[in-house]
């Protein structure tokens, strides 16, 4: 990471759980080990809400969970330099894993369209018309150059009835963060995510 992003933040790198115990002598060491650890703030993606009337389709659509490289699938909040080399920010995390977080911005973003007749995840019982199959491929704070907000979401729209691909698209949004911290950074991120669900949303519409 540059220097001077260094010195603007402190993060840290993800740790897997199995050496976290092991470096643990007892339950009271492990106890204020996980404490100091915990999050103190969480973060989650406001979903777009204001969408242009238009006549309603008789489909249903499931959104399934986004796939994503174990860097990304995390509730970390990735910060990105050159390499790509992945960082994390220090006491601050997303409300849940982040492809859960972003399944249920899409969910919401196509419900607020109010042009389905339903939408919903793996397990609720709709009887499906199509699914939402995406993979996260960008969903950080860029620091390589112009600090930047990155989310780059590949998408593969699904009939149901039959298993054919109707259509796949890559979305990609990148918004000035202007500055490092982590409320800056996930600021720029909600707007990237905002552009890109709503992009989503009416590149699905315009398939259905």
């Amino acid at each position: 990471m540059s220097e001077r992003a260094r010195q603007a933040m402190t993060m840290r790198r993800q740790s897997p759980r199995g050496t976290l115990i092991a470096g643990c002598a007892g339950l009271a060491l492990l106890l204020s080990a996980c404490a100091s650890t915990a999050p103190n703030a969480l973060y989650g993606l406001q979903a777009p809400s204001e969408f242009e009337t238009g006549q309603k389709r008789s489909v249903q659509i499931l959104v399934a969970a986004p796939r994503a490289l174990s860097a990304l699938d995390t509730s970390n909040i990735a910060v990105v330099d050159k390499g790509p080399a992945y960082s994390y920010f220090s006491q601050a995390a997303w409300a849940d894993q982040l492809s859960n977080v972003v399944q249920a911005g899409l969910v919401q973003t196509l419900e607020n369209t109010n042009r389905l007749k339903g939408v919903g995840l793996p397990g609720e019982g709709l009887l499906i018309d199509f699914q939402l199959q995406t993979e996260l491929r960008a969903f950080q704070l860029q620091v390589d150059g112009a600090d930047r907000a990155v989310v780059e979401i590949a998408a593969k729209l699904v009939n149901d009835r039959n298993g054919r691909t109707v259509d796949s698209r890559v979305f990609t949004a990148s918004v000035p963060a202007g500055g490092v911290g982590v409320d800056q950074a996930v600021a720029a991120m909600n707007q990237a995510a905002s552009q890109v669900f709503r992009d989503m949303a009416a590149w699905v519409l315009s398939k259905v």
